[in-house]
């Protein structure tokens, strides 16, 4: 479905650092309690070796926080880095309204929005806390990583999103904070924006609400 006047008739949106965002004050004060440079558990918690099997689903939740606690083993005391792994796995987390209020326009305005986003395993529990999912939730469809097996920039994931969507990807807006998986999608010709603050987002949602 094509939607006249339109530059695109979906929005697909990355979850982290677009929509939600977490609160590490917890997890700083325990690094520093520890001796740790804030910073330390997540460096290890999100790298490639040790975050793309959970994005993947391939580990659960407890084989992700053992695997941090591996990494910090030559930091801090085992049972201390499953303390630290622990407390960032269940990090407090937050939507962002504003971001949460544009897309619920752009959805009363009939353009369908999903998630598409590299996300553990226990996504829907998240969402569900944060009031995203269900009949009056904020979104029409999850492409999860997890569920998938494919994380972003993969642009399986991408195809697989404007699918779901009912559109070809050239219709489909893409709204990530990281430039690898926007440049992914815009090599699929869609439009991307690498977003940054609230403005960027509704610079671009403005002109289709108004159509």
């Amino acid at each position: 479905m094509t939607i006249s006047g339109r530059a695109f008739d979906a929005v697909l949106s990355d979850l982290d650092g677009v929509i939600r965002f977490y609160d590490m004050a917890e997890l700083e004060q325990s690094e520093r309690a520890a001796g740790l440079a804030v910073g330390s558990t997540a460096e290890i918690a999100f790298a490639p070796e040790t975050d793309l099997p959970l994005m993947r689903g391939e580990i659960t939740k407890d084989q992700w926080t053992e695997a941090i606690a591996r990494g910090l083993a030559d930091r801090v005391p085992h049972e201390r880095g499953r303390e630290l792994a622990t407390t960032l796995a269940e990090a407090k987390f937050r939507a962002d309204d504003v971001v949460v209020g544009m897309l619920r326009q752009a959805r009363a305005a009939g353009l369908p929005v999903l998630l598409v986003t590299n996300a553990t395993p226990w996504l829907a529990d998240d969402l569900a806390l944060l009031g995203l999912t269900g009949p009056t939730g904020l979104v029409d469809d999850v492409i999860s990583s997890a569920d998938l097996g494919i994380v972003k920039p993969d642009r399986r994931i991408y195809e697989v999103a404007a699918e779901r969507a009912g559109v070809v990807p050239a219709r489909c807006l893409f709204v990530d904070d990281r430039q690898e998986n926007v440049d992914a999608a815009a090599a699929l010709g869609m439009t991307g924006l690498l977003y940054r603050e609230h403005a960027d987002l509704r610079a671009v949602l403005e002109p289709a609400l108004r159509t």
